[in-house]
């Protein structure tokens, strides 16, 4: 899956944008894809990206390094093996944390990849979407549209069995008010005073949040300077 975005600048030489492969809008200033490559760090610049979510174990391209320093994006990586006998508590882990810097919209805009925008990136938002309260046969779409013919039924069940409430209930500290997911009202407010038990409140499918008690474990994220 892909697209090539043709820039019309009055020149001869219009810029011609291209995506990274399985490149798709998530929500509003959430993205997901494959490895990007040189080619496609001009269409990456037209994102205004502030994160990348990094899913794969091995270290990250040089040339990859170099696009996030000159743009000041910053990276997170969380390295889940691509194999389909990986560990569930591994698996879980890697994918609680990832989801704690997703939420985070000081992240945003932010792009979630792996080798291929398919298995693992489609975990995490499968993930993602369970959290919005989607139900589990659009969450299934979601991923095997991505996925093609190469749907992992591990990560389906994987998807189905992860536990929500194991996430809401360790986030506390940061709260999280949205006045529309995805607008431009969208605000983060911070209360360190007068905390009230750990929850979060559910989605709905316009994802509002309200009044939710989020806490996201220290991560130093990649080191790129």
């Amino acid at each position: 899956m892909g697209m090539i975005v043709e820039v019309d600048n009055g020149d001869e030489n219009d810029a011609v944008l291209v995506p990274p492969p399985n490149f798709a809008m998530v929500e509003d200033c959430v993205f997901r894809s494959g490895l990007p490559t040189s080619s496609n760090f001009p269409f990456l610049q037209t994102l205004n990206l502030r994160s990348i979510i990094y899913l794969c174990p091995e270290p990250y391209p040089e040339e990859n390094l170099e696009f996030l320093r000159s743009q000041n994006i910053r990276l997170f990586q969380f390295g889940i093996e691509g194999k389909t006998d990986v560990s569930t508590p591994i698996l879980k882990e890697s994918i609680m944390n990832a989801l704690k810097v997703l939420i985070d919209v000081r992240n945003h805009p932010v792009l979630i990849h792996c080798k291929r925008g398919k298995h693992r990136t489609g975990c995490l938002v499968g993930c993602l979407r369970k959290l919005q309260n989607w139900c589990l046969s659009s969450v299934f779409e979601e991923y095997q549209r991505f996925s093609g013919v190469k749907s992992r039924a591990t990560d389906l069940t994987f998807i189905e069995m992860f536990d929500i409430l194991s996430l809401r209930q360790c986030l506390y500290s940061i709260i999280y008010q949205y006045h529309g997911y995805g607008s431009k009202k969208r605000r983060l407010l911070y209360k360190e005073e007068n905390l009230q038990k750990p929850r979060l409140t559910s989605f709905s499918l316009s994802c509002t949040y309200r009044n939710t008690v989020v806490k996201t474990i220290p991560f130093s994220g990649y080191d790129i300077n």
